[in-house]
């Protein structure tokens, strides 16, 4: 004979279909219901309706942006140790538009998320530390965490990596190394990835020079925006003949 299920169970089950319902509301662009439902449920202090909250006060979603309340939801999830709270209270932070900028504040935060696997919070924190603007660079520990999302699949960890290989950061420089990480993410999609794939194949630095190859790929990464196929793309299209050059377009389309 089975067990009737418990009032936690029941109670965990009501949770669930709540926060499900509030998704789906959101999903259709519809946050004011999705609000109504994360409420009830933030202030029993259930940690991600709380981060849901605060994302939608950050980013004006069914309500007028508020960096008072924003913060203050988002700090509530963050300290529960929601993995999205984090994020988000990092970002928060780090966008600087609502709240002062603290650079300090959201690598912390990103460091958090980051130590719970969150890809987006790693990818961002290697971003941090090597950019050297708002925080002290820090090449090994920058290197560390693009691993660490590059393994999960983020395309622009994977041409970090590359450039930190290309610029011997903290590394001993390996063109072979860093051709490779930028063909991952040129494969991914990833624009200055393409760039620096392309000017890898037109130089021959860790690759084969591959003329074609390269003008593809500078032509597929300046179309995505890339500002680093630009310096490339004259030298690449004058090492091609009229034949590869037209190669390269349809190849690149």
């Amino acid at each position: 004979m089975q067990a009737p299920d418990s009032g936690v169970e029941r109670a965990l089950d009501s949770v669930t279909d709540q926060m499900t319902m509030a998704y789906e509301a959101a999903e259709h662009g519809d946050h004011a219901r999705a609000l109504e439902i994360w409420g009830p449920l933030a202030h029993a202090g259930i940690a991600r309706a709380q981060s849901n909250i605060g994302a939608c006060f950050a980013n004006g979603l069914g309500v007028a942006p508020d960096g008072t309340l924003a913060m203050r939801w988002l700090t509530l999830a963050a300290e529960a140790g929601d993995v999205v709270g984090q994020r988000n209270l990092a970002t928060l932070y780090f966008k600087g538009e609502l709240v002062e900028l603290d650079a300090a504040a959201a690598a912390r935060w990103y460091r958090a998320a980051s130590e719970q696997g969150d890809a987006e919070s790693q990818d961002m924190l290697s971003w941090l530390l090597v950019e050297g603007e708002l925080l002290p660079p820090d090449y090994e520990e920058a290197r560390r965490w693009a691993m660490a999302a590059a393994e999960q699949g983020v395309a622009s960890a994977m041409t970090r990596l590359g450039m930190l290989y290309h610029n011997a950061l903290g590394v001993t420089r390996d063109p072979a190394a860093a051709a490779q990480w930028w063909q991952k993410a040129a494969v991914l999609g990833d624009a200055d990835g393409q760039a620096m794939l392309g000017a890898a194949h037109h130089m021959g630095a860790g690759i084969k020079r591959d003329s074609v190859a390269a003008l593809t790929w500078l032509l597929r990464a300046q179309r995505r925006g890339s500002k680093l196929a630009g310096p490339f793309l004259s030298a690449a299209h004058a090492a091609c003949t009229p034949a590869q050059r037209l190669e390269a377009e349809r190849s690149a389309t």
